[in-house]
């Protein structure tokens, strides 16, 4: 058996999809090279008419997933704009709620943008959610396909975070090939 101290440090990662009609979260597991779904859900907040009962619930659920996970970091899906203003204005207050709960317990966060994160997963910035959802399915071996894509755009932030750090970031600027190399798993092979 390996020493402890020879052995990888395992660490969490919480993604957000941030909404204000359901939010979703996903904490993965990362050690050395090794990728693991911990838990992923959502938050079901259309039954609350008060803009500002829905933030109080975000950050209250948020609280409760950190203390309860202690994720290391915090990945989060920035907004991105629409044709309603009003719409992503509240977005913005629901990613800036989550932002902070993971600020007062001092877990650094970091945002992408919904092309980055999809480009990440799929190799493809304009990927729909179910083709997100299939691929992180593949990826990470997960049997069963969450009923909302919320669930999966949350997973999918994680580990668009993991692949820009860590054991990854000795990646950026490769090319394929040598992200191939590197990834052998990600290759799908028919």
């Amino acid at each position: 058996m390996a020493h402890p101290s020879a052995l990888p440090p395992n660490k969490f990662i919480l993604g957000i999809d941030p909404g204000t009609q359901v939010m979703g979260y996903a904490l993965i597991e990362v050690t050395g090279s090794k990728v693991q779904l911990v838990q992923y859900g959502v938050i079901h907040l259309k039954s609350y008419s008060n803009h500002a009962i829905k933030l109080k619930k975000i950050f209250d659920r948020m609280i409760q997933l950190i203390d309860e996970y202690l994720p290391d970091e915090l990945a989060i899906e920035s907004p991105f704009y629409g044709t309603n203003v009003q719409s992503m204005l509240k977005l913005g207050r629901a990613q800036g709620v989550a932002i902070a709960a993971a600020l007062s317990r001092d877990i650094p966060y970091v945002e992408y943008a919904p092309k980055k994160i999809k480009q990440s997963i799929t190799g493809n910035g304009n990927a729909s959610k179910e083709q997100v959802a299939s691929m992180l399915m593949q990826i990470l071996k997960i049997q069963d396909a969450p009923k909302l894509l919320d669930a999966t755009d949350a997973l999918g932030v994680a580990l668009c975070h993991h692949y820009q750090k860590g054991n990854n970031a000795k990646q950026g600027g490769k090319s394929w090939k040598g992200f191939l190399q590197d990834n052998p798993d990600r290759l799908a092979t028919k």
